[in-house]
């Protein structure tokens, strides 16, 4: 089965340090871009279906380098906004010590937040199998709130299967503002992403199964809990699934979570019962993280098999 899925959102150029250390004159760095939904639109083109990305960029180094990218990686951008007055963000990342990684972000008010309704296409939302959105775009600008509505409402008038990542990001908007929103897409969604403290905004606190049992109460028909080390749960229709993270040596933990919903989805696609899309999901998550960078890791499907095989293959 081939299947396309379509997601919005903000791309980024990332400055990542590339030793451990404060910034500092000379500090030697890696140009890169990020963005949790472009990240899920190449890592589900890599194994195999069409994806599209829809976003706003500058009419600058950083916009020509996310959006040369990403048709490298045979995603759509046809539906992109190329601004001619605002610069692209940008996403500074020090590797402070060896395993702790600080982010800072230079976004408000940049080509990203103007994502608008102008740049959602009914139709092409209609000829997809997923909408894929996150919890990060609404909380960008009001513009791409809309934006984000007006592509959920395209999806369940077209009957479009609607993915959704709660992905909380504290520095944009607060608790109480944010569970106010994401429970309106929640409750909207086919399939909901989250990490326990993400579920936190919008149910009680309890065991990752209780959590999840609590999220479904609110309409999706499949939660999945991201539980990083310990792997990953899912509910559908009432049954229980759990998947164990597989060992790699991390190198990078940035985009792990990204990763996993690509794979999902990817399974998704493939008409996969939930137990493949768990597997390809904690997979995807695998590779991502024994990688640096937020996307450079994420496999192709003649890759999935690698982990399980021998260190080295001849």
């Amino acid at each position: 089965m081939r299947g396309k899925l379509v997601t919005l959102g903000e791309a980024m150029g990332v400055v990542a340090a590339t030793e451990p250390g404060p910034l500092a004159p000379g500090a030697a760095m890696r140009m890169d871009f990020a963005g949790a939904e472009a990240t899920v639109a190449i890592g589900v083109s890599r194994l195999g279906h069409e994806s599209a990305w829809v976003g706003s960029v500058g009419a600058d180094a950083v916009g020509t380098m996310v959006l040369d990218r990403l048709r490298a990686e045979r995603v759509d951008v046809s539906r992109c906004r190329i601004d001619p007055e605002l610069p692209s963000g940008l996403m500074i990342r020090e590797r402070r010590t060896a395993d702790r990684i600080r982010v800072t972000y230079y976004r408000a008010g940049l080509a990203g937040s103007r994502l608008s309704v102008g740049e959602v296409d009914p139709e092409q939302i209609a000829e997809a199998s997923v909408l894929h959105l996150t919890g990060i775009t609404p909380a960008l600008s009001a513009t791409a709130r809309d934006a984000v509505h007006a592509a959920l409402d395209a999806a369940v008038d077209a009957g479009v299967t609607v993915s959704l990542d709660l992905n909380y990001r504290s520095a944009l908007w607060p608790r109480a503002a944010a569970a106010a929103e994401l429970a309106k897409l929640v409750s909207r969604s086919d399939i909901v992403f989250a990490g326990p403290d993400e579920a936190a905004l919008l149910v009680p606190t309890a065991s990752p199964a209780a959590m999840a049992e609590s999220l479904a109460a609110l309409g999706p028909s499949q939660v999945v809990l991201k539980l990083g080390a310990e792997g990953a749960l899912a509910l559908y229709r009432g049954r229980m699934l759990r998947q164990p993270a597989l060992p790699v040596t991390m190198v990078d933990p940035v985009g792990a979570g990204d990763a996993f919903v690509a794979g999902y989805l990817a399974g998704v696609l493939d008409g996969g019962s939930v137990r493949h899309r768990l597997r390809q999901a904690a997979t995807c998550g695998a590779f991502a993280v024994s990688v640096p960078g937020d996307w450079a890791g994420l496999p192709f499907r003649h890759e999935l098999e690698l982990l399980a095989g021998t260190d080295i293959q001849r």
